[in-house]
């Protein structure tokens, strides 16, 4: 009987150094591995080196991971196997806007991105139905002082650390995390928010992008961290509007370029083309 081939993705970081390639390549030959795709980096500001590999091998994830682990010991390296297409644990919190929330979960059963979400959690009931409608549960929780949201917090933890969940997702979540929580999970946090940052804040930015006349129109996805909508960005796409377009049309193109960057962002975490150098990000496409 035939053993089956199992994929691998494997992402390999450490400091850049002579023969990486050539020892990792050395590894997957014993295994009698072979890659399917192949994407590296070498970063000038860190001096940092990235990998990212989908390997086909017969050995099991226990067996090839001792192959690497030797490579990663010769040159100080961390690294990360998984399956390819393994659906990831995620969460998502969510206030009243909807868009994001039903492009991910529309996204998660058509399969176009590789994530399990066993529930959704807000701090207003508004997206109840639209959780149900895809059989999501749904959770509301008050949360309108800091008692209220270390209680939230507290409940949040323990949700994720006992259903293993790998990735936060914020859907337009109109709320500030803590700086405990995010350290906690840094890395694993993922935020959207619109591109009138830092110029346009508060209530209505469209309608004030609006008054002011602008002219683009777009969204950033980050890891967040601590320091507000500072975190290493992940994805950032853009529009053109012009003087023709109403208060509504922004609206109505903002949120579709939110969905959209959000469900890429969450689409190359999921499947590890998403490795951290210090205050920026290494996308692998």
């Amino acid at each position: 009987m035939n053993t089956p081939t199992n994929h691998w993705v494997l992402t390999f970081v450490c400091t850049d150094q002579p023969g990486i390639v050539h020892s990792i390549s050395g590894a997957i030959v014993q295994a009698q591995g072979n890659i399917t795709e192949s994407q590296q980096f070498t970063s000038t500001e860190s001096g940092k080196f990235f990998m990212r590999l989908q390997v086909e091998v017969k050995a099991s994830k226990e067996e090839f991971s001792d192959k690497i682990a030797e490579v990663a010991a010769k040159y100080g390296a961390t690294f990360h196997i998984d399956a390819v297409d393994r659906k990831i644990k995620a969460v998502v919190l969510v206030s009243k806007s909807a868009h994001c929330l039903n492009d991910l979960l529309f996204n998660q059963r058509s399969g176009q991105i590789p994530i399990e979400v066993p529930a959704v959690f807000g701090n207003h009931s508004d997206l109840a139905e639209l959780a149900g409608f895809y059989g999501i549960h749904f959770e509301s929780h008050n949360i309108s002082d800091a008692s209220t949201k270390q209680t939230f917090e507290k409940m949040l933890r323990e949700y994720i650390l006992k259903n293993e969940i790998e990735v936060i997702v914020l859907a337009r979540f109109m709320q500030i995390l803590s700086p405990e929580f995010c350290r906690e999970f840094e890395g694993k946090i993922i935020n959207i928010h619109h591109s009138f940052l830092p110029g346009f804040k508060g209530a209505n930015p469209y309608a004030q992008a609006h008054n002011r006349g602008v002219k683009l129109i777009g969204a950033t996805a980050h890891f967040v961290t601590a320091d507000l909508d500072e975190g290493p960005i992940i994805e950032q796409n853009v529009i053109r509007v012009d003087h023709g377009k109403s208060k509504q049309d922004l609206v109505a193109m903002g949120q579709d370029v939110e969905s959209k960057t959000l469900a890429q962002a969450v689409r190359w975490f999921a499947e590890h083309r998403v490795l951290l150098d210090n205050e920026r990000t290494i996308i692998f496409h």
